[in-house]
């Protein structure tokens, strides 16, 4: 059986890699082996920080409701819990956008729930 080289498909294989760590700096930018475990090691960094954002969302919005609810003399904790007695059905990403967008709207919502 005659040897195939794989000339072109080897070549193209590279390229798409060495495409996809352009800006990467140093090595990992132009040689095939160092790319290949920056892609990897960025990839694994990627998947983590999709996972971490939900957590970094979520606290500024506790932040912004913290922030807002301070005017009323409540506290966030002492608010939330309020919201839970009165059924009050609005999730932190709601409420964070209301305070900071809306405030005559997060006003009367306060009201609501003292």
């Amino acid at each position: 059986m005659p040897r195939v080289k794989g000339g072109k498909t080897t070549l193209n294989r590279r390229r798409n890699l060495l495409a996809k760590v352009k800006g990467y700096r140093f090595g990992r930018s132009t040689k095939k082996r160092q790319a290949k475990e920056a892609l990897y090691h960025a990839g694994v960094h990627a998947f983590n920080h999709r996972r971490d954002k939900k957590g970094d969302f979520r606290r500024l919005w506790t932040i912004k409701i913290n922030a807002a609810i301070r005017s009323f003399d409540l506290s966030y904790s002492r608010f939330i819990n309020l919201l839970k007695v009165k059924n009050v059905d609005l999730d932190r990403k709601i409420l964070a956008d209301l305070a900071e967008n809306e405030p005559d709207t997060f006003k009367r919502i306060v009201e609501i729930v003292k």
